[in-house]
């Protein structure tokens, strides 16, 4: 079978990464190799990365540096690790992608989107998802999660609600724009709901 890239997406605590868990446990019971990744991070490199863009220590950061470090950790881990396992017939699984970028430094800190678009087909090497998963959830729920999940939130999580509400714009504007790629998925429900919808789509898209 045909190795399929999907990326999820959505604001944070919207349950994307615990979907992730779930299509894989999928792919895995179907007999079929995959590879999970997150974003930022998934090498050595952007996981160092990572570190620096979520340290709440940096809140000076520009929103342009934000972007460019975002895109180095998203072109190595293109390079190390999700090109070389679709060569090799492996399904990749991302928890993230380049929407998120554009919808977190592009409508969410108000970067141009045209030279957002000019830095993913760089960082990306033109590689696009077969499918991308987006989870929608309103600011208070997302609000009400972190709550409950409790501890520190991090350096991008510490947003506001006009920040995540901007955000969130921006995923349903990538979601008319990319239709033919980009599903959405009510994230305000139960998990049970919310995964079975989730492996529909998965299906569909290896279907296709």
């Amino acid at each position: 079978m045909h190795p399929v890239f999907i990326t999820l997406e959505g604001i944070d605590f919207s349950g994307k990464s615990t979907q992730c868990g779930h299509i894989l446990a999928w792919f895995e019971a179907q007999g079929m190799p995959t590879l999970l990744v997150r974003e930022p991070g998934g090498t050595a490199i952007s996981e160092q990365i990572r570190a620096l863009l979520l340290d709440t220590r940096f809140d000076a950061m520009s929103p342009v540096s934000e972007l460019l470090l975002f895109s180095a950790a998203r072109a190595q881990l293109v390079r190390e690790r999700i090109r070389p396992a679709l060569a090799s017939g492996i399904s990749v699984i991302a928890d993230r992608f380049h929407d998120s970028t554009t919808a977190y430094q592009g409508y969410g800190r108000g970067l141009d989107l045209d030279a957002i678009f000019r830095i993913h087909a760089l960082a990306t090497d033109g590689l696009e998802p077969d499918m991308t998963l987006y989870y929608d959830i309103g600011y208070e729920a997302s609000l009400e999660r972190r709550r409950a999940r409790g501890g520190d939130a991090d350096r991008m999580e510490a947003g506001d609600r006009g920040f995540f509400e901007r955000v969130r714009e921006g995923y349903l504007a990538l979601a008319a724009r990319f239709s033919s790629r980009v599903v959405v998925v009510d994230g305000s429900r139960d998990e049970d709901a919310v995964t079975r919808d989730t492996i529909a789509h998965v299906k569909n898209v290896i279907s296709r």
